[in-house]
């Protein structure tokens, strides 16, 4: 069995496990978010496998809903769960840092083997490569302050290893299910919400790709 919690908006719903951070996918209805989770199974075990990881993942159990609002509807996690305030041991953030770890080093290398103008998406939109590497780099330092790390906007690839790696010893900590710092979110939702991030700009970078 994978325990999975549904993010419910009032137009969309998203999927996500819970063992597997960033592993999350969005549909219009409970049905379909739960299809498309499992439709994305294979691509997740890459990371997984990455991550020094074996993935086999069962049938999906919701085991908690969670209201989401319109940031649901345009396609983006935002909601933090009920499970998320739950403690977080040595073992589990070792494991999640591990697969935060896969999802950034596999978007660098398919970023660097993507042409900087990317097919357009749906309706014609869509960033091209740089700007979607940027956007993912920016985001990622503002859900970085949510566990109180905090970096200035990067000069070069140093800053962002940095701030990844200050990054990485923060989620790498047990933690007791409190939020990491006062008004921010707790570790297991920051790394699920930082990967998701990763992996669903990957995964478009990969379908554009050419």
């Amino acid at each position: 069995m994978t325990d999975v919690y549904l993010e419910i908006g009032p137009k969309k719903v998203f999927a996500c496990s819970v063992e597997w951070p960033g592993w999350c996918r969005i549909g219009r209805s409970e049905e379909l978010a739960l299809e498309a989770l499992a439709d994305y199974a294979p691509r997740y075990r890459v990371i997984a496998e990455r991550a020094g990881l074996t993935f086999e993942p069962g049938a999906p159990v919701v085991v908690e809903r969670v209201r989401g609002g319109s940031t649901t509807d345009f396609g983006a996690i935002e909601a933090v769960a009920g499970l998320d305030a739950e403690p977080v041991g040595a073992a589990e953030a070792a494991r999640t840092v591990a697969l935060v770890r896969a999802a950034w080093e596999l978007f660098e290398e398919v970023a660097a083997g993507s042409p900087e103008e990317l097919r357009k998406g749906p309706r014609g939109g869509g960033r091209d490569r740089d700007k979607m590497v940027a956007h993912v780099v920016e985001a990622e330092r503002a859900y970085a302050r949510k566990v109180g790390v905090r970096h200035r906007p990067f000069r070069d690839a140093s800053g962002l290893a940095a701030m990844r790696a200050e990054l990485a010893e923060v989620l790498a900590r047990p933690s007791d299910g409190a939020p990491v710092v006062s008004g921010g979110w707790p570790a297991r939702y920051a790394a699920r919400r930082i990967a998701w991030h990763v992996i669903d700009h990957l995964w478009e970078m990969q379908d554009r790709h050419g």
